[in-house]
């Protein structure tokens, strides 16, 4: 297997979906599969080889300041508004 040289990918969510229906090494290759398809949904940045949670709690952007901050279910659940992403309706940019 080759090993991807990018520190993160770009994964795209569609309205309303539970599971991630595309992910891209490349901006431009997503945002041009999102409009080719006049998708609706969010594209995020995601880092590589770090969870969210521990990426926020490294950039200082948010630190854990409650005991159930640290728990399992917690960390799981976890996402930021941090993450570079961009909404998309019908294929556009909002």
């Amino acid at each position: 297997m080759s090993e991807c040289k990018e520190d993160h990918v770009w994964v795209f969510l569609g309205t309303g979906a539970t599971h991630a229906s595309a992910v891209f090494i490349t901006f431009e290759k997503a945002e041009s599969w999102i409009d080719e398809n006049i998708l609706t949904g969010i594209l995020t940045e995601y880092p590589l080889d770090i969870s969210i949670y521990d990426w926020v709690v490294k950039k200082g952007y948010w630190s854990p300041s409650k005991p159930y901050h640290s728990t399992p279910k917690f960390k799981e659940r976890f996402s930021s508004a941090y993450l570079r992403h961009y909404h998309y309706e019908d294929g556009k940019k909002d």
